[in-house]
């Protein structure tokens, strides 16, 4: 059997500091200009040109204001804030590329269907079917207060919403409008026909949503669905809903489970375990050289911010290391946060030795993926390793440095991995669901839940 080819997505947010905190102050780096569209289109036609899977756009609606009991050291340090909606550029993108994809994160905990429907149907349409929705449930407590609870819903409570949530907009996507409910019939002036557009007439737990979607059928309909979380809420959702999902974690001892787990629970779903799609979280830093590689480490440890990977890891986490000494070893309590992050470092093999300095070590370049480092050779027989081990289907590749760290693996790495027959050299139909599953499916495989949405009544 022909070795799996390794796909790949950018991984990006809307900010500052991402994922490489203190790294905006390098030279050549263009991180402080998230706020321009010439950044979001400058780095689309680079990732096109990398043949790029897509772009993956995180997203928080709240600030990181754990570490220290507040948010001056977030605000201080860029970390994460100010923060822009990621969805605002994506039709820019769209414009000056023909095939990369958009994954888009949009929590299910504060939007409501009926819009977020709405929202992702036109980037659907605006983008030629390029979208994906990377659906999150939410973790800071500083969101949940701004947007008028009292404090975080709690972690399985969030994918109980969140899994009627997606109920209600498969019902919109894919029930509401039949394919040939648009006739554009200028001599009758019939723009579409109203016995062909159905209300969905939902009444559940958590949301009522009686009438009709307000857009017509996009080129995908249901956008891609991505999502990412590891703990055993999250991989029963992802088992059922995901065609993506996000893993992230230090070594590979700590994915392979994962992976495994919801391949085996998604074929319990009636699904193609095959079908899900598994990017994990890798950063690269590469030259011509390991050497060259190493130095360019070292220059770049010169500016990070152990004090903004703090304020990282207590907002994913809930864990405030500033209550600790630097080299104590750490004791992870249990919360409402992301119990995925927290899963990283109580299930290592090393968990009894997590200090916060070496927490922030290892988040302070790539947050808490794996980082790396050397010549083209070296980072493709890494990358080939860590796929072949987990069963992964790809990377989001987080940046050291914007764009550079993606000009250096477009220019440096893709050829190599095209040489060795494990990367693509050309981009599959028009659709990023084409993209995924080669060019012809545009639509939700017949094994997905969305297809059981598809219109089976008239309006009467």
């Amino acid at each position: 059997m022909a070795p799996k080819l390794i796909r790949l997505n950018a991984f990006d947010m809307t900010c500052v500091v991402h994922q490489s905190p203190g790294l905006w102050r390098l030279p050549g780096d263009r991180a402080t200009e998230y706020n321009t569209v010439k950044y979001w289109t400058d780095l689309a036609r680079l990732l096109e040109r990398g043949l790029f899977e897509g772009m993956f756009i995180a997203d928080v609606v709240g600030i990181y204001d754990v570490y220290q009991g507040g948010p001056e050291t977030a605000v201080k340090t860029g970390t994460q804030v100010p923060v822009g909606d990621p969805r605002l550029a994506i039709s820019a993108m769209a414009a000056v590329t023909e095939h990369l994809g958009f994954g888009v994160t949009v929590s299910t905990t504060y939007a409501k269907p009926y819009l977020l429907a709405r929202d992702f149907s036109t980037l659907d349409h605006l983008t030629g079917g390029r979208v994906a929705w990377n659906i999150v449930t939410s973790y800071l407590d500083s969101a949940a207060r701004n947007l008028g609870l009292d404090q975080q819903v709690s972690h399985d409570r969030r994918y109980d919403v969140a899994n009627e949530f997606l109920e209600v907009c498969y019902k919109l996507w894919e029930s509401s409008w039949e394919d040939d409910a648009v006739v554009k019939d200028s001599a009758t002036g019939v723009y579409a026909d109203p016995t062909k557009v159905h209300a969905i007439e939902h009444a559940g737990e958590h949301f009522t949503v009686p009438g009709v979607h307000l857009c017509e059928p996009s080129p995908q309909r249901t956008p891609v669905i991505y999502q990412a979380g590891f703990s055993s809420k999250g991989r029963a959702f992802a088992a059922r809903h995901a065609e993506g999902i996000f893993v992230a974690a230090p070594r590979a001892g700590l994915i392979t489970p994962h992976v495994a787990a919801i391949r085996e629970a998604a074929a319990a779903e009636g699904r193609d375990p095959q079908s899900v799609k598994f990017f994990a979280l890798v950063t690269v830093i590469v030259a011509e050289t390991d050497a060259d590689a190493r130095a360019k480490e070292v220059e770049y440890r010169r500016y990070v911010s152990h004090e903004s990977a703090l304020t990282l890891f207590a907002g994913w986490t809930g864990v405030d290391l500033s209550k600790y000494g630097l080299d104590e070893v750490l004791q992870m309590e249990q919360n409402e946060a992301i119990h995925s992050a927290l899963q990283t470092f109580t299930q290592d093999d090393a968990a009894q030795q997590w200090t916060p300095r070496k927490v922030a070590e290892l988040v302070a370049i790539g947050g808490v993926g794996p980082l790396f480092v050397g010549s083209p050779k070296t980072v493709a027989d890494q990358l080939e390793a860590f796929l072949d081990e987990t069963d992964i289907d790809g990377f989001n590749l987080a940046y050291a440095t914007t764009p550079g760290s993606f000009e250096d693996f477009i220019d440096l790495v893709v050829p190599e991995l095209q040489a060795r027959g494990r990367y693509r050299t050309a981009y599959e139909g028009s659709t990023l669901r084409e993209s995924f599953y080669g060019a012809g499916q545009q639509h939700v495989r017949t094994d997905h839940p969305a297809f059981g949405y598809k219109v089976t009544r008239a309006l009467v």
